[in-house]
């Protein structure tokens, strides 16, 4: 299930306020909404594939039986390892079957192949099904065993409240990667006001309205000139950036619309974007761009490594182990492990320039652009199924590659003016100051008339478009 389809908004949603909001908070001592999250959480999630819900609560069950043994008072300090290494072990390790397996088998059939003759097609191999956000809460799940064993939060009061943290549906398919620590208080208590529901509504409507008005209407101009065998240049360019403002309003919504969920229900998630377009490097890009994965790969990666108290060739390393997994972590693609050695490569130059780009004596309009030019190179390697493709398209961007004979037509049809339109709309709220998260914080008359008109747009638009899931749900 979606966030930006009809059974979610006119079902689901509505039958899900109604009753928690019915229930008590507590009963008896048992956490009655909690529980009530819980069950939902896992009808939203299994609602087209339902065997994926026992695979959540398998992960779920035992990083809280693990957290239970590390934390238990007295516990011998062999057992704690043992424990944390079993819940780091099992998670990556299904983490890694379910994501991972078709890729490193068909590279296997493909130089098996090479080697023995016969084709591809004369090896079989098992097709497994890559369950929707299993990066997502396999991560959430992981980082609460880590913590509890660094001490860095308090294991959970029981396994009601361990299972709605990790099943809570609102970050449940594409993030944010919430830690327990900043969720475990307003599990076990939290107000329900009327201010805060109203701001999470607001939030809801303007990232339903990024997902719907924004994301999917750029798409198209995308999809057509990565689609061309030879867009010429102009076309490349402009449909890279069709992606760009696609992929950032698309998954940009989808963490709003996660926000603002949780606020409708009393709990606050940490903000997981920040104009991240308008960062003058790239070091400062991955501070502002999918926050809570770039704090998780530097607390449990690039610090547990050595962060920043290694040698300097060592830090080097890191940083370029660190996106090298980041970019695996996105999908199981060789577009996407050079999507993220490029991340790193960059990282690193800014490193030993002292954080600062090659081009910091630029003004601050300059900084931004060449830093987005850089960001729209590595997008290209995102979004193209193949590095052969990726490198056509940038030997397009820079013509090298000149445009087929169908290229001029293309053009017509990147360049309508509806289109030329919606990357203006774009644009502009891509590069204007005011962000979702704080501007619904607190919701005047005037502010709720306009998410009524977002919401009433983004709804009659939907009806009009195509399926169209989110972009993270791949990963």
């Amino acid at each position: 299930m979606v966030f930006s389809s009809h059974i979610f908004l006119f079902y689901f949603l509505p039958v899900f306020l109604f009753a928690y909001f019915l229930l008590p908070f507590r009963w008896k001592g048992f956490y009655v909404k909690n529980a009530f999250i819980t069950i939902m959480s896992y009808v939203f999630y299994g609602w087209l594939v339902p065997w994926f819900v026992i695979l959540m609560f398998i992960t779920t069950l035992k990083d809280y039986y693990c957290g239970l043994v590390i934390s238990r008072p007295g516990q011998l300090q062999w057992k704690r390892k043992a424990a944390l290494a079993f819940a780091i072990v099992a998670d990556l390790g299904l983490l890694a079957y379910y994501k991972y397996y078709m890729f490193f088998m068909g590279e296997v059939v493909n130089k098996a192949a090479m080697l023995f003759g016969g084709g591809p097609h004369a090896f079989s191999i098992a097709t497994v099904l890559l369950p929707s956000g299993i990066s997502f809460y396999t991560f959430v799940a992981l980082s609460y065993t880590i913590d509890v064993y660094r001490g860095d939060a308090k294991p959970a009061r029981n396994f009601s409240m361990f299972s709605c943290f990790v099943g809570l549906f609102p970050h449940l398919i594409a993030g944010p990667i919430i830690r327990y620590s900043s969720v475990a208080e307003q599990l076990d208590y939290r107000e329900h006001i009327i201010s805060k529901f109203a701001s999470g509504v607001a939030v809801f409507c303007l990232g339903l309205g990024k997902k719907i008005i924004l994301a999917n209407s750029v798409a198209p101009i995308a999809d057509a000139a990565f689609g061309s065998d030879s867009p010429g240049m102009l076309n490349a360019w402009w449909g890279v950036l069709a992606y760009a403002f696609q992929i950032y309003f698309d998954f940009c919504g989808y963490s709003d619309m996660a926000v603002g969920l949780a606020r409708m229900m009393g709990i606050e998630f940490l903000k997981n974007f920040d104009a991240p377009y308008q960062s003058k490097s790239i070091t400062v890009f991955w501070r502002r761009w999918h926050i809570s994965l770039s704090n998780f790969i530097r607390d449990y990666l690039y610090i547990p490594l050595g962060g920043n108290r290694v040698s300097t060739g060592r830090m080097y390393f890191n940083l370029c182990l660190c996106f090298f997994l980041c970019g695996l972590w996105h999908g199981a693609k060789w577009t996407f492990v050079v999507w993220g050695i490029y991340q790193g490569v960059f990282l690193v130059l800014e490193r030993i320039a002292g954080k600062r780009t090659v081009y910091w004596r630029l003004p601050t309009f300059g900084q931004i652009a060449l830093t987005f030019i850089i960001v729209l190179f590595g997008w290209v390697l995102f979004r193209s199924p193949d590095l052969s493709q990726a490198m056509h398209y940038w030997g397009a961007m820079v013509g090298a590659v000149p445009g087929a004979a169908s290229a001029p037509l293309l053009g017509t049809e990147l360049f309508t003016l509806r289109h030329i339109f919606e990357m203006a709309v774009c644009a502009f709220f891509v590069w204007q100051p005011i962000q979702a998260h704080e501007w619904g914080l607190e919701v005047t008359m005037k502010k709720a008339l306009l998410c009524i008109v977002v919401l009433i747009l983004a709804i009659a638009m939907m009806f009009t478009q195509s399926y169209n899931p989110f972009l993270y749900f791949q990963f």
